[in-house]
């Protein structure tokens, strides 16, 4: 097999996930949907938000990403 530079594209399918959250949590949610919003002059879902913050979140632990880089590594 031919060493490419754009390595196997992974897996894309999009996964439903749901959950229950607390009326202050929500009213967080959506407040800052409101500021970015705002911020970027585009409105965008709160269920389009929810993902990139929680992907944001978790490339923002350290301890967690030093964790996961130890495993899939070993």
């Amino acid at each position: 097999m031919a060493d490419l530079k754009l390595p196997r594209i992974p897996d894309r399918t999009p996964v439903k996930f749901t959950i229950s959250i607390l009326p202050d949590l929500h009213q967080a949610i959506v407040e800052y949907a409101v500021l970015y919003s705002e911020t970027y002059g585009k409105e965008e879902p709160v269920t389009e938000l929810i993902p990139a913050m929680l992907e944001a979140f978790l490339e923002g632990d350290r301890v967690f990403a030093k964790r996961r880089n130890g495993l899939m590594s070993g």
